[in-house]
């Protein structure tokens, strides 16, 4: 396959404990980091298998990171006034924060 329908393969995302999230192109697209890393020229383990890891993220933050993708999905573009809050443990927002600052989200 090429061009546009080799782009939207699903993307698996894995933890640095190995556990795999696997999201749509379009949401795992939300992170520039991501975007960039399925994007780039060249034979990359990332363009060609749609897998990446994540050494540095633990397994409940890249659950949260993967609700976020599609929850920015859904809502990026509404006009309505009434958009859930996105909910964080606080125990979580530091983490969650600088994965999301590395994820470019």
């Amino acid at each position: 396959m090429s061009g546009a329908a080799a782009d939207k393969k699903p993307v698996k995302l894995i933890s640095a404990e190995g556990f795999e999230f696997v999201v749509d192109h379009d949401a795992a697209c939300v992170s520039n980091t991501i975007k960039n890393m399925l994007s780039s020229q060249g034979t990359f383990i990332e363009t060609e298998q749609g897998e990446i890891r994540f050494p540095e993220i633990s397994t409940p933050v890249l659950e949260a990171v993967c609700k976020y993708f599609y929850y920015k999905l859904r809502y990026a573009n509404t006009a309505s006034k009434n958009i859930p809050e996105f909910k964080v443990a606080p125990e979580m927002a530091l983490e969650l924060l600088m994965a999301a600052n590395y994820l470019d989200t």
